[in-house]
């Protein structure tokens, strides 16, 4: 491949000033003739030129980078959390720059220390694996505006999201306890972020409630993915529950084909709920209940709010709580 077309190339060919090719390409020409911006367009068409970022976010000081980092890109999850964000920031001439983290603190600070060499106007970061003490002390100091989601923890100076993911674990345990479950089995990631333990408090305290004694037995680690869920299905068999919790739709979708690969039938032997309401869950069989969160809402507030920090700094902190529902479908079964 040959380097890069640069405006200079482009002013040469058309034998005009680096300035006045400038000008005609930003849209700025008009004190130009027709037959020279005609000409300067013709020329970049030819050369095959393309702006460089960087260089017009300099001049002009309008366009915006906003450095995102999630936990993982496959899961569906979070694709629709980044759609959500990237709808909020295409009318605002903001460029994402999307990265997986892959739940690993190093890769992490590696990738935020990135976004500061790079030069990014804002961060959002999702499920962070360091924590909000370190995310603030690696971007107060700097005054890199930043929002949190999915932390539900307060010991933040930036902005941040927050699910009500105890009602949501409420919700779960209870709708499975009014079917007349009582030995009900939670399936967690093996590194359980504050949300996932929010989750779990939520099962514990409904089961309080129920005069059902908590079972640490019942707790179930697993890899947070559909085949982690799938792997923990002969745990699950074993342990003689009626119903199972998963915190995440990934691990109860791979838990439902692991179950049904042992003959155990989904919901007539074991009943399982899910927690986010990801698209796939009307496409399993049988179709996943769960909890609901708004997540692709999530991501056009997540965009919102970073673009509003980005635009007003002085702006005082934006706190959005969130709140969850049951989405009942065919996966639990009535005793």
């Amino acid at each position: 491949m040959g380097k890069r077309v640069t405006i200079k190339d482009v002013a040469e060919a058309a034998e005009l000033s680096i300035t006045a090719v400038s000008q005609i390409l930003n849209g700025k020409g008009e004190r130009f003739p027709k037959a020279t911006r005609d000409r300067v367009m013709a020329v970049r068409d030819k050369l095959g030129y393309v702006p460089n970022f960087n260089a017009r976010s300099m001049i002009n000081h309008s366009m915006k980078t906003v450095g995102i980092i999630v936990p993982n890109l496959v899961n569906p999850f979070f694709s629709t959390f980044l759609r959500g964000i990237q709808s909020a920031m295409y009318e605002s001439e903001c460029v994402p720059i999307i990265l997986s983290a892959d739940h690993n603190e190093t890769l992490e600070r590696y990738y935020l220390k990135t976004f500061i060499e790079r030069g990014v106007d804002g961060v959002i970061i999702a499920g962070s694996a360091i924590g909000n003490k370190g995310i603030k002390d690696l971007l107060q100091p700097i005054h890199i505006s930043y929002l949190l989601f999915d932390q539900a923890d307060p010991i933040s100076g930036g902005d941040q999201i927050i699910v009500n993911d105890e009602h949501g674990g409420e919700l779960a345990t209870s709708h499975l306890i009014h079917a007349g479950h009582r030995k009900i089995a939670v399936v967690i990631p093996e590194q359980p972020s504050q949300n996932v333990k929010l989750r779990l408090a939520g099962y514990r305290h409904t089961l309080e409630q129920n005069q059902i004694p908590f079972d640490s037995q019942l707790i179930f680690p697993t890899v947070l993915s559909k085949m982690g869920g799938r792997q923990i299905a002969a745990d699950i068999i074993e342990s003689k529950v009626t119903a199972v919790f998963s915190t995440n739709d990934e691990m109860a979708i791979g838990l439902i084909r692991g179950l049904q690969e042992a003959n155990v039938r989904v919901p007539e032997d074991v009943s399982v709920i899910g927690y986010d309401d990801i698209d796939l869950d009307d496409y399993v069989t049988p179709r996943l209940t769960t909890i609901h969160q708004p997540i692709y809402d999530m991501g056009v507030w997540a965009g919102q709010m970073i673009m509003s920090r980005l635009s007003t700094p002085e702006l005082s902190p934006q706190l959005k709580m969130v709140d969850v529902s049951l989405r009942e479908r065919n996966s639990v079964k009535r005793l």
